[in-house]
């Protein structure tokens, strides 16, 4: 399996720099602190992946060149992981190929109320052609890639992770329990989400992601889902653990 990924986006849902706010991270000129919300592109062979489409999805395609999507998977009904599904539209009439997404039921649902115009009603020019796939907490096939759900919790809100071959992604997550944790084991690359310093109700902070990588033991770990509250990029990498970076939009790795 050849697998290229792409961090488009790696920023909590405010993004970075956030609205009004003039702190040292959001002043910044570096281009590693400023980032778009959470989205990952993962090309396997001809088969292009999306993981979440929040609202940066349109900008986040331009300014990386892609135009193919043929699979969203979703963690969470969110908007800021769900928000750019209008922007689908010039994809598909680009490729005239469906789009499958996949998503619980819960999700689904969410996202067929949010848009409905795009699910229901009779076809019109602009429409796309959008297939959804409920899915559990059980492993499932893209073609030929096998996707395997990871449970985890975002406080109160069970959602999923993914694994996919040596990958193993989770964003949104404040709590994974053991036998979920089983499924990561053996990653070569686990992307997970460090918020801020400060503990968080419903994500992981730096301190518990760093201690979750120590005890799952992939090969590289790459944080995500980061707000300005966690630090600049050039202090922040100089801090982590040799095997683990701080992920920045437009950041691209192969396995």
């Amino acid at each position: 399996m050849n697998m290229q990924v792409l961090f488009l986006g790696t920023g909590t849902s405010q993004g970075v720099p956030v609205i009004g706010c003039n702190c040292l991270v959001c002043s910044s000129n570096n281009i590693k602190d400023k980032r778009l919300r959470t989205s990952l592109l993962i090309k396997i062979d001809e088969h292009v992946i999306l993981i979440d489409i929040g609202p940066d999805f349109r900008c986040q395609m331009l300014t990386s060149n892609n135009s193919i999507i043929d699979s969203i998977l979703l963690t969470h009904q969110h908007r800021d992981h769900t928000a750019g599904l209008d922007d689908l539209r010039p994809i598909y009439y680009l490729n005239k190929k469906q789009i499958n997404i996949y998503g619980e039921n819960n999700v689904l649902k969410s996202i067929s109320q949010d848009f409905k115009y795009l699910f229901d009603g009779p076809d019109y020019p602009g429409k796309p052609d959008i297939n959804l796939n409920i899915i559990s907490n059980r492993s499932f096939r893209i073609s030929d890639i096998v996707i395997n759900p990871i449970r985890v919790l975002h406080y109160k809100l069970p959602i999923l992770g993914y694994r996919i071959g040596d990958l193993s992604y989770i964003t949104d997550a404040n709590y994974i329990s053991k036998e979920e944790k089983t499924k990561i084991l053996g990653s070569k690359v686990l992307i997970i989400n460090a918020l801020q310093r400060a503990p968080h109700i419903s994500h992981y902070n730096l301190e518990q992601s760093l201690k979750l990588i120590e005890e799952l033991a992939p090969e590289k770990a790459y944080l995500t889902h980061v707000s300005h509250n966690l630090g600049l990029y050039d202090d922040l990498k100089t801090e982590l653990p040799k095997n683990v970076f701080l992920a920045y939009d437009h950041l691209e790795f192969s396995i």
